[in-house]
């Protein structure tokens, strides 16, 4: 069982003999009662057409157990799943195929997959008899709510006789696995100003993939502009050489998720934690698109796709694979047992972050500072602040929340607080306004990325 192309497996009993008998029906049952209760009156009255009788019920469902015990179905199975990756609230199709690689046609057959009850009812399926060589595909939806990574399989294969006497559940060892992401956005598209056309938005720039000259050179390729030929090089090694393309830079973002438990209250689709994972989810989403290179760190110091180069995801080829393995990360993601943001200052300590979006819960005085402290070690810092005690009471934004959102702004930080039930997509134009008008106003922090020297500052603001 695959969730791409069919792969062939055999389907296996799952018990002997005894579990064969084990299979009879309320009919098999029945009959065999039947059949001996007739036999024994017919023994006692002396009647033999009565014990006739009773042989032929008693008979008839043993035979059915064992013409299905005997039978050697060979059957090859393929699950795929559309798509393998499903926001939550959204449904997604699985297609099962079923095919008879044996020489004799199949009697009625029951699928059965097993499916977590998260997803919705555990689908059946009966098929008709399978010619030989015969091929049945069947399909069915599934939707969660609830982001996870949710197995599927094995399939069962639940044979019965034509008279209904008898089942025997023969089953793949082979399953699936459905990844429900969490719900993403579309957020509109706030620019930063002061951006090198088309390479996104800020300063703080990575390598990309091509762009202007760099007098490297290497050997030439078909399909190479004869006037990038790089003469002097062509003399020396013997062969053709041409201009290397350099590697502009791109703009980075860090996306901080705060998972600290103590930072939540409340659990479900509807609780705050769950719109700081949605949150964060359609940030990457938008960044990636608006061509910036990504990375997804959490409070404890973990970040995704890892540390190996840079540690951020660029728009390249991979890109859709780093995507794909940080909405995987935010499928899963959970409460940590931290008490802090020091693990995920420490990793920002460089300097070198470009944008940093943060989407935060609750935070003490000595948490606001610290969160604080990173807006001087990155370009330039939108936060997202929770309080998740609104969220469980529907009241209004406490005190103490308008206090760290103070002490985040006087750092230079584009704070705003998240009531429940709000569109994050208003909050992202919200912040971008903030920004510009805040932009004639800014820090020391922000004041040496609008003089254009710095590399670690943004110019100007959103727009």
């Amino acid at each position: 069982m695959s969730a791409g192309a069919p792969a062939a497996a055999e389907s296996k009993e799952t018990g002997g003999l005894r579990a064969a008998l084990g299979g009879l029906t309320t009919r098999g049952r029945s009959f065999l009662a039947a059949g001996v209760a007739a036999a024994v009156c017919a023994y006692v009255l002396g009647q033999g057409d009565l014990l006739r009788v009773g042989l032929l019920l008693a008979v008839l469902p043993l035979l059915c157990v064992a013409v299905l015990y005997r039978t050697r179905y060979r059957v090859a199975a393929s699950r795929r799943l559309s798509p393998s990756r499903a926001p939550a609230g959204s449904e997604a199709r699985v297609h099962l195929r079923m095919d008879n690689v044996s020489r004799l046609p199949t009697g009625l057959l029951m699928l059965q997959d097993h499916v977590p009850y998260v997803l919705g009812p555990r689908p059946r399926f009966v098929l008709d008899r399978v010619e030989a060589g015969g091929r049945r595909e069947v399909s069915y939806r599934v939707r969660s709510d609830l982001r996870g990574r949710y197995p599927l399989g094995p399939l069962q294969l639940r044979l019965s006789d034509p008279f209904g006497m008898c089942e025997l559940t023969r089953s793949f060892s082979a399953y699936d696995t459905l990844t429900v992401i969490p719900r993403t956005e579309a957020l509109p598209p706030v620019r930063l100003a002061g951006e090198a056309p088309g390479y996104g938005d800020g300063r703080q720039r990575s390598l990309a993939l091509a762009g202007d000259d760099d007098i490297i050179p290497r050997a030439y390729r078909y399909g190479d502009d004869l006037r990038r030929v790089h003469w002097r090089s062509t003399a020396r090694y013997g062969e053709l050489m041409v201009r290397r393309e350099e590697q502009p830079q791109r703009a980075r973002c860090t996306v901080l998720l705060d998972t600290r438990q103590l930072a939540y209250q409340g659990s479900g689709p509807d609780s705050a934690f769950e719109w700081a994972v949605s949150g964060a989810a359609s940030a990457l989403v938008h960044m990636l698109g608006r061509g910036f290179a990504v990375r997804l760190l959490t409070d404890t110091g973990d970040s995704v796709p890892g540390e190996g180069a840079d540690g951020f995801a660029g728009p390249t080829q991979e890109s859709a694979d780093s995507a794909g393995l940080m909405m995987d990360t935010l499928a899963v993601v959970d409460h940590s047992e931290g008490a802090g943001l020091s693990r995920a200052y420490d990793v920002l300590r460089s300097g070198k972050e470009g944008l940093l979006v943060a989407f935060l819960g609750d935070m003490d005085e000595e948490q606001a500072a610290v969160a604080a402290r990173m807006r001087q070690r990155s370009g330039g810092a939108v936060a997202f602040v929770l309080d998740s005690g609104t969220w469980v009471t529907s009241g209004a934004v406490a005190g103490s929340v308008d206090e760290r959102l103070r002490q985040l702004r006087e750092s230079g930080w584009t704070a705003l607080a998240v009531t429940p039930g709000a569109a994050l997509s208003e909050l992202w134009q919200q912040a971008g306004r903030h920004r510009a008008e805040s932009s004639g106003l800014s820090g020391p922090s922000e004041s040496s990325g609008a003089s254009g020297s710095g590399t670690n500052g943004f110019s100007g603001g959103w727009s």
